[in-house]
């Protein structure tokens, strides 16, 4: 059986990092881990090619050489998906859709015939055998949530890892928390699932072996989510990291209440996480009682973010505008907290209402539903009728996000983090990769580009202040670069 992997191309969008990945020179930010972890889950004696269609073009030749396309898309990579199953059905070749876009959104793209709705563990067994029969029925949906103990490592043969900046990984699926606005609850549950730490560490191992020296991506939506067992993976993963000394740092999300627990923030930097990404929302404890987002109510936000960097891990930061207690002030008290907080990557986003979640019921049953949600965190488009005059909304989210990453105050905020920032853990080495990608700087930044007083300034005051945290700093400046040209684009 021959099988082609297609993973659709991703738009450009706050986390593709597209305008800086020729700074370092890959092709696409992360692997597609979920087709890699489907591949693992065909059978071995199976011919398998995976086309990633952010690192290289689908070609007639892969269609014809196939005899099934399983194709993995995001509701954002929906047009791509489109364009390969015509494609694929123009030369006669079945394709079997799955991942987010085919589970929440499967009325969105109806020309294909065969979808897998939910995870795939536990029906993959049937999907095999029906395709050996050639009898591939129109949809195998689970609400099952898997024991993680069943996912097999992912197949990195089917790539080439010099293509991409980072690698990714899984340790859990699910959240614990209830926002209104999130579609993971309803596609992975309430109850966090994990991989046992020795799983991990042979999935770590496996990526060493295959070639990787460099960061890591933990994909979990809430890395913490189960405490007590997540503590015990990190134990464990410090054991690994003294007895085996890997170039590996790692990134990850996780819930604000993290700030609450010392044993992680002790654990976290030790293992080798340099960035979480958590959701802050709003500042507005208005807002975060209308989306149920309970964790980040009746606290010191900003102290919290703090109290992560102090620990030697950067936060990056989801803010979202348009909620229904919104007022107009809402874009100076977002652009407020931002700033202070020293929240370098802040995304931003409006309010979108995703097919699956309490907020898209709700906003049904009032009949406020006015489209199909994009998927794009960083786009002006509202699908539903919000309480603020929608005119108001858009323009005021525009003006925030290019007055956020225009290069005064997007340094700004380089510096504020960097004074909060205490460097703890193993540190990476910095390679020819890196000194190419700051000599790029110069130029791209220093003299090609707008911005190129502000920039040089930037560098000055990170040499005389700050020089110990240098790469980090250039770092962050070099990925301003991407947010600055997807925010002139709003």
């Amino acid at each position: 059986m021959k099988v082609l992997l297609v993973s659709a191309a991703t738009p450009d969008t706050f986390w593709s990092y597209r305008h800086v990945l020729s700074f370092v020179s890959k092709k696409a930010a992360f692997p597609p881990l979920g087709l890699m972890t489907v591949a693992a889950m065909l059978p071995r004696d199976w011919e398998l090619r995976l086309a990633d269609l952010n690192v290289r073009r689908l070609t007639d030749r892969d269609l014809d050489w196939a005899d099934y396309v399983l194709l993995s898309a995001m509701i954002v990579q929906l047009d791509s998906a489109r364009e390969v199953v015509r494609r694929a059905r123009a030369r006669g070749k079945p394709v079997i859709g799955g991942g987010p876009l085919f589970t929440t959104g499967r009325d969105r793209i109806p020309e294909v015939e065969h979808v897998v709705v939910g995870e795939a563990e536990r029906v993959i067994s049937q999907l095999v055998d029906d395709m050996k029969a050639g009898r591939v029925r129109a949809e195998y949906a689970t609400i099952e949530r898997p024991d993680l103990a069943e996912t097999p490592p992912p197949r990195w043969d089917l790539i080439d890892l010099r293509h991409y900046a980072m690698m990714s990984v899984q340790y859990s699926r699910g959240c614990p928390f209830n926002c209104e606005f999130c579609d993971i609850i309803e596609v992975n549950g309430r109850v966090p699932r994990v991989k046992a730490p020795e799983q991990m560490i042979r999935e770590l191992d496996d990526l060493i072996e295959a070639g990787w020296r460099g960061p890591v991506f933990v994909v979990d939506d809430n890395f913490i989510g189960n405490k007590v067992k997540v503590k015990r993976f990190l134990r464990r993963l410090v054991e690994w990291r003294e007895q085996r000394r890997p170039d590996m740092t790692f990134v990850t999300e996780a819930s604000v209440n993290l700030a609450d627990d010392a044993e992680l923030l002790d654990l976290m930097p030790r293992a080798g996480f340099r960035k979480v990404f958590v959701g802050i929302e709003t500042p507005e404890e208005a807002g975060l009682l209308e989306c149920a987002k309970v964790q980040n109510t009746r606290r010191d936000l900003i102290a919290a973010v703090r109290k992560i960097q102090n620990s030697g891990m950067e936060v990056m930061a989801g803010f979202i505008i348009g909620f229904d207690s919104d007022s107009p002030l809402i874009f100076e008290h977002q652009r407020r907290f931002i700033e202070e907080s020293g929240i370098v990557q802040a995304m931003v986003g409006l309010l979108m209402a995703l097919p699956g979640t309490q907020l898209f019921r709700r906003l049904s049953r009032e009949g406020r539903i006015l489209d199909h949600a994009t998927g794009n965190n960083v786009a002006s488009f509202l699908n539903f009728v919000p309480k603020l005059d929608r005119d108001l909304l858009i323009q005021g989210y525009r003006s925030l996000v290019k007055h956020l990453y225009a290069p005064e105050s997007y340094y700004s905020r380089i510096l504020a983090f960097l004074r909060e920032y205490r460097p703890n853990g193993p540190r990476s080495r910095n390679g020819w990769q890196d000194v190419k990608a700051l000599l790029k700087s110069f130029w791209v930044m220093g003299v090609w580009t707008e911005g190129r007083r502000e920039y040089w300034k930037f560098v000055t005051r990170v040499i005389l202040e700050h020089r110990r945290k240098f790469s980090e700093a250039m770092t962050l400046a070099i990925m301003g670069y991407h947010f600055r040209r997807v925010a002139a684009a709003l």
